[in-house]
């Protein structure tokens, strides 16, 4: 019989990996947070119909509020500025209705839980 010589090998230390940090937020809320605003179908009809403008800039502030009502709790809000009433969902982004400011005093506006004033 021949001596053999067996070579152990020792297997090869891994690099340490960093640990992905898991976010509170769903997919579905970080898909429309990076989607952004959203205006209905219904919505744009509204727009249209009543000859409601509103800019970008003040789009801008509307999501803004919309967020900032998000991280309170709210769900659904009645956005009021000087010329126009909105009805929102800050759960999806999503501007659901429109009218005029003027429409708003003959309406019960019913399951919001938050309202955003906007005095621009």
């Amino acid at each position: 019989m021949e001596p053999r010589i067996h070579q152990m090998h020792q297997p090869l230390p891994f690099p340490k990996t960093k640990k992905v940090q898991q976010s509170s937020q769903s997919f579905r809320d970080v898909l429309n947070e990076t989607r952004g605003l959203h205006v209905s179908k219904h919505a744009k009809q509204r727009l249209e119909e009543r000859n409601i403008s509103i800019d970008e800039s003040k789009w801008q502030v509307i999501s803004d509020k919309m967020a900032e009502a998000k991280s309170k709790g709210v769900t659904d809000s009645l956005v009021v500025m000087n010329d126009a009433a909105l009805v929102v969902s800050t759960k999806n982004n999503t501007v659901v209705t429109a009218m005029g400011r003027e429409d708003t005093s003959s309406h019960i506006f019913t399951n919001i839980n938050g309202t955003i004033i906007i005095d621009q």
